[in-house]
């Protein structure tokens, strides 16, 4: 489902993406794991035709990601890492909105709405507006409207970021359902380790713009000889704090400002 080959990412000076690559299964649930500035998100982004690869190849569904952008988005549904509905449309009109940006035919597009509003527990909010909504109504709303298009790959960047313990495991269990029962292929970042212990089938780490190891949970325990898959983390990178902002992207970003302010 998803190949990624010596893939580099460069801003200015700065490596982002430093030469990796892996291979994800049809309907795996695998989990890129790091801390902040690492290169998740900058991989999500290239993979998702955000950001063009300095170098390297990426194929979505055995769609070539830089050279065939269209088929490639068709492939896959995003929830960011940051809310991107519209909370002055309701719940409905968002998910028409997309619907019309996938071009799916108006013979389809009731009935896919209610099927999703009422799997993600929203059709009877359906007309209320998002400004309304709780940041979990939000999230489960920013899921349904990702699977509307019937993509074979779903991305989950931080999908948890902020949400009580309630809301986290029931997102988890409309995901584990979508995985299960359509053999969606899940890719997820996050920062809680423990939702990947549960929920990925498989894991990287990526550490210094690489990945440093890969394996299932059990695997990557039994290398660092550690209990818990967040013993293994800190094992492998380290216990120091990360600055929010210390990515490459956004250092080469703040450079650019000052030299402009000059």
């Amino acid at each position: 489902m998803i190949k990624v080959k010596h893939l580099v990412k460069k801003f200015g000076n700065f490596t982002a993406v430093d030469d990796i690559s892996f291979e994800i299964e049809p309907g795996e649930r695998f989990a890129l794991l790091g801390p902040n500035g690492a290169g998740k998100s900058t991989t999500i982004k290239m993979l998702t035709t955000l950001l063009r690869p300095t170098s390297g190849t990426l194929e979505l569904n055995g769609h070539n990601v830089v050279k065939d952008q269209a088929a490639a988005r068709k492939s896959f549904g995003i929830v960011f890492q940051d809310p991107s509905v519209d909370v002055e449309m309701t719940a409905y009109e968002n998910m028409q909105l997309h619907a019309v940006l996938y071009s799916i035919p108006k013979s389809q597009l009731e009935s896919r709405i209610k099927d999703l509003l009422e799997l993600v527990d929203l059709w009877d909010r359906k007309d209320s507006f998002v400004k309304t909504y709780s940041g979990g109504m939000k999230r489960r709303l920013e899921i349904a409207r990702g699977l509307l298009h019937h993509p074979k790959l779903l991305f989950l960047d931080e999908p948890t970021l902020g949400l009580d313990a309630q809301t986290r495991n029931l997102l988890w269990d409309y995901v584990q359902k979508l995985s299960r029962e359509q053999n969606m292929t899940i890719f997820f970042t996050t920062h809680y380790l423990e939702e990947a212990e549960i929920n990925a089938s498989r894991i990287a780490f990526i550490d210094q713009c690489k990945i440093i190891a890969t394996g299932t949970a059990k695997d990557l325990m039994n290398q660092t000889k550690t209990k818990t898959l967040e013993q293994a983390y800190l094992k492998l990178t380290g216990v120091g704090t990360r600055d929010n902002n210390a990515g490459p992207q956004n250092a080469w970003a703040e450079r650019n400002r000052a030299k402009a302010m000059r």
